[in-house]
């Protein structure tokens, strides 16, 4: 199981929908997200792209070298940049930071974003774009001489000479929900990756990409994508919950879902089906909770629950086989720290001894002493 966390480029806060309660994405806050990420022992972080994002590839790095073990999930844009550039820029990044990157290849799903990024394309032309794309891509980061004639690119002898650090390249993430998205996933990519919907959805969309792999004679790994809420108790997890989203007026709701109405994702429709804009249809499931969804775009369920429901949802999902999760929670910086320290414990090595004390060689006491020569003891977390 490999667990990641996300850094907010599009904005943090306390609440959903509003200003009260944001705070400034400064690089010294990206820092400490990440620097805390790494610490805690997650296995990476994604970084989003789009334009209400600061751009992934310079977050990544700039907080690089500022970290030690942390991975750095970052975007790649077929359409909008050459795949010879874009290989030569992974490559460099995975040699910098010391074999660190992880790719995630975005086609686009706002049409009007994409017009003015200079993509006017369909959805199926985008596919076929982002088909060519890869196909030129991993085959000069795994050190070709490339010359390729397609129906959208065209390149002659494209090569990079500086090869990245991972073979064959840096491993390549993806999501998409449409029918296009799983033949892509299941011929080029490595990792398929699903927002949060209820288990019997993603089961399903895990078994369509596995069969269609499997007839390319290839294997791929699967990840989720989920915001998360835990408390120590269940009823403060509800409450937080509902705190999330207490300042969006019905107005901000309503437009959020016709601007997201406009997007060809099949992801994103699938996402704002599970709500219909509706407050009163948030949990989709056994602690699955929709409310994030209701003004952000794409990932927009939540895991809720005390540590032992959320541990347990995580683990339904692995029995899916799941083996990668992105997880976030608002503010990113606290949540990082509360959900190892909440969750960790409850999840398979190495998260389990990680028990949110983190990637250290420091064995304890950990806590404040008492009385001046006291050591602070643990109570026992019920299983």
């Amino acid at each position: 199981m490999n667990v990641f966390w996300f850094l907010p480029t599009h904005g943090d806060g306390h609440y959903l929908g509003t200003s009260q309660g944001a705070r400034p994405v400064s690089l010294n806050y990206l820092r400490q997200i990440a620097q805390a990420a790494d610490g805690l022992g997650y296995h990476g972080v994604l970084i989003p792209t789009g334009r209400s994002c600061e751009d992934s590839w310079v977050i990544a790095s700039a907080l690089a070298p500022l970290t030690e073990r942390l991975r750095y999930l970052v975007a790649i844009r077929p359409g909008i940049i050459s795949p010879t550039v874009s290989a030569r820029m992974a490559a460099t990044l995975d040699r910098l930071s010391g074999g660190r990157l992880l790719i995630n290849v975005v086609t686009g799903g706002d049409p009007d974003e994409n017009r003015g990024d200079g993509i006017h394309l369909s959805h199926a032309e985008r596919y076929e774009v982002t088909d060519e794309f890869l196909r030129i891509w991993r085959r000069v980061l795994q050190g070709e001489s490339v010359d390729f004639a397609g129906k959208h690119i065209q390149v002659e002898n494209a090569k990079a000479l500086y090869p990245p650090i991972q073979k064959p390249y840096p491993p390549l993430y993806f999501g998409g929900s449409s029918e296009a998205a799983h033949e892509l996933a299941a011929e080029q990519l490595d990792v398929y990756l699903t927002w949060g919907e209820p288990p019997a959805a993603v089961a399903a969309k895990i078994a369509d990409v596995r069969q269609r792999a499997a007839r390319h004679g290839r294997e791929v790994k699967f990840g989720i994508r989920l915001h998360v809420i835990v408390r120590p108790t269940e009823e403060e997890a509800w409450k937080a919950a509902d705190q999330l989203i207490e300042h969006i007026s019905d107005d901000t709701i309503a437009a959020a879902q016709q601007s997201f109405s406009r997007f060809d994702s099949e992801g994103q429709r699938r996402m704002a089906a599970l709500h219909g804009g509706r407050r009163d249809r948030l949990v989709v499931a056994p602690n699955l909770w929709a409310g994030v969804g209701l003004v952000r775009g794409g990932a927009g369920t939540a895991l809720v629950g005390n540590p032992q429901q959320v541990a347990e949802r995580i683990r339904e999902y692995a029995d899916l086989g799941i083996d990668s999760f992105i997880f976030s929670g608002y503010p990113h910086l606290e949540e990082a720290y509360r959900f190892a320290e909440l969750v960790f414990p409850l999840l398979p090595e190495p998260y389990a001894s990680l028990a949110g004390h983190g990637l250290t060689n420091l064995t304890g006491p950990f806590g404040e002493m008492i009385a001046n020569d006291i050591l602070p003891t643990a109570r026992k977390q019920s299983a």
